[in-house]
C-alpha cells in the first residue's frame, strides 16, 4: 500500500472514531422499524453516510461498512424485535413477521464500527487489486418543484461494500425519480443494489439479476406501502459496469445514454403509456390509456412502469427491462438522467454539451453534470433534474481524441496549390 494511501486511510478511521465519540449528530436509518429483509440495506445506507465522503480511500469506507454490517447481522437479532405483525402472503394467507427497532440496531452497528475501526488503525486491510478508475460527475436540483423527489446512488466500490472477491471489477450507478412523495425513491436507492449483490445470478447472469431485483424491490416496497399506507412510486435507471460489460436496467422514463467516439448510442426505450406494447399490456389487464396533457395510465400516471404506485398495480408494472453492451474501449461516457433532463435536452445534443464543457475546462470533467442540468433548465424544464456522467475513459483523452478527429475532418483531401479549389470532407464538391 502506498504511503500516501495508508496515511489517508488512517486519517479516515481517526475521523470516524472522533465522530463516534461525540454524543449526538450521527445519521440514523430512515425508518423506525425494519423487516429482517430490509435491515442490511438500511444499515449500509446509514453507516455509509457516517464513514463516506471524507476524502479518504472510498474502498476503505466501503470495507468498514461491510465489516460492521456483517458483524451486526451475524448476531441473534431477537433482542432487537420491537413488533410482530401478520403479513399477508401472495395467496391471501398470513404469516407472522418480525420488525426490528432500527435505532437500537443501528446503535449496536455503530459499536461494531468503533471496534473494527480501532483494530484497523493498527493494521489496515489490503486495498483491492481490481479497481476501475472512473471519473464521475453528478448534479441534482429541485428546480421549480416544491419538493425534491429524485435520489441517486453511486457505488464505485461495489465489491468492497458487499464482500465480493471474484476479481471482476464492478461499479454501480442509479437514478430514481419519485412521484407522489419520496418514500419509493428513497426505498429503491437504499435496497436495489443490496438486492443485486445478493441475487444468485449476479456472477453468472448479471443482466438477469438486474431485472429480477426491480421486481423484488417493488414487492418489498408494496408490502411496506400496505403497512404504512404509502402511495408513492418511482421510476429508475441503473447501470452496472462489470468487467468489460455495461448492463443497464430501467423502468419508467429515467434514461441512460452512451456516447461512443462523440456519437450518441441509444441503449433503451422509456416505458411510457403511449408505447404500443405498453398500451396493449395495460388494456389487456383492464386498464386504459388516456390523454390528459400527456398520455397517462388510467388518467393518472405518465409512466407505465415503476416501483410502488400501489393503487395502480398491476397496470403500472414493476418489471424492468435490461440491456447489455460489450465495451470496446472506444466508449467516451455514460449519462444517466431523469425525465426532467431528457424532456428538455435531446440525445443528439448531449455529446456537444459535454465536449464543449471539456474544451472550456482543459479536459476536466468535474462539473460537467452541472452544465447538462443548466442546459435542461434553460431548455424549459421545470421538473426536478438529476444528471450523472460516468466517463469510461479519461475526460482529457476523450477531448484529445475529439479534437484530433475534428482536425482531420477539417483538413483538405486534395491540395491543388496556386489558389485552386480545395475539396474536403466538409464540402459536397
Amino acid at each position: 500500500m502506498a504511503v500516501e494511501q495508508e496515511a489517508a486511510g488512517r486519517e479516515l478511521l481517526a475521523a470516524v472514531l472522533r465522530d463516534l465519540a461525540a454524543p449526538e449528530g450521527h445519521p440514523r436509518p430512515q425508518n423506525r422499524r425494519l423487516s429482517r429483509e430490509e435491515a442490511e440495506g438500511e444499515l449500509c445506507e446509514a453507516v455509509l453516510r457516517l464513514v463516506g465522503g471524507r476524502g479518504g480511500p472510498s474502498w476503505l469506507a466501503a470495507s468498514l461498512t461491510r465489516a460492521a454490517v456483517d458483524q451486526t447481522l451475524q448476531n441473534d437479532l431477537a433482542s432487537f424485535v420491537e413488533k410482530k405483525d401478520v403479513v399477508e402472503g401472495s395467496q391471501g394467507d398470513g404469516e407472522i413477521e418480525d420488525f426490528l427497532g432500527s435505532d437500537a440496531l443501528f446503535h449496536h452497528c455503530l459499536t461494531c464500527v468503533q471496534d473494527i475501526g480501532s483494530r484497523w488503525q493498527k493494521q489496515l486491510p489490503s486495498p483491492p487489486t481490481s479497481e476501475r478508475m472512473l471519473h464521475v460527475s453528478v448534479h441534482a436540483i429541485r428546480n421549480t418543484r416544491r419538493k425534491m423527489e429524485d435520489r441517486h446512488v453511486m457505488q464505485l466500490d461495489f465489491n468492497q461494500l458487499f464482500g465480493i472477491m471474484d476479481g471482476v471489477a464492478r461499479s454501480y450507478f442509479a437514478i430514481f425519480d419519485g412521484h407522489g412523495g419520496l418514500d419509493a425513491a428513497n426505498y429503491a436507492a437504499t435496497h436495489v443494489h443490496v438486492a443485486l449483490a445478493r441475487n444468485e445470478a449476479l456472477v453468472s447472469d448479471p443482466a438477469r439479476a438486474l431485472k429480477e431485483v426491480f421486481q423484488r424491490t417493488d414487492a418489498m416496497f408494496l408490502r411496506k406501502a400496505k403497512r404504512e399506507r404509502l402511495r408513492s412510486g418511482t421510476t429508475g435507471v441503473c447501470a452496472m459496469l462489470e468487467g468489460e460489460c455495461l448492463h443497464v436496467a430501467w423502468l419508467g422514463d429515467s434514461q441512460a445514454l452512451l456516447v461512443q467516439q462523440g456519437s450518441p448510442v441509444t441503449l433503451m426505450e422509456p416505458h411510457k403509456p403511449e408505447r404500443e406494447d405498453e398500451r396493449e399490456r395495460i388494456e389487456a389487464l383492464g386498464g386504459c390509456v388516456t390523454y390528459m396533457g400527456c398520455w397517462r395510465v388510467n388518467g393518472t400516471l405518465a409512466v407505465s412502469r415503476a416501483i410502488g404506485d400501489i393503487d395502480q398495480k398491476p397496470y403500472v408494472s414493476g418489471e424492468g427491462d435490461v440491456t447489455t453492451h460489450v465495451l470496446s474501449g472506444t466508449e467516451d461516457f455514460l449519462v444517466l438522467a431523469c425525465d426532467g433532463f431528457f424532456d428538455a435536452v435531446t440525445s443528439s445534443e448531449v455529446p456537444s454539451l459535454v465536449l464543449d464543457h471539456l474544451q472550456e475546462n482543459g479536459g476536466v470533467g468535474q462539473h460537467v453534470a452541472e452544465r447538462l442540468v443548466s442546459a435542461a433548465k434553460e431548455g424549459g424544464s421545470s421538473d426536478n433534474i438529476t444528471v450523472m456522467v460516468v466517463f469510461l475513459r479519461d475526460p482529457a483523452k476523450v477531448l484529445e481524441d475529439f479534437l484530433a478527429h475534428a482536425s482531420l475532418e477539417a483538413e483538405p483531401l486534395f491540395d491543388f496549390g496556386g489558389g485552386g479549389a480545395e475539396v474536403g470532407s466538409d464540402h459536397a464538391g
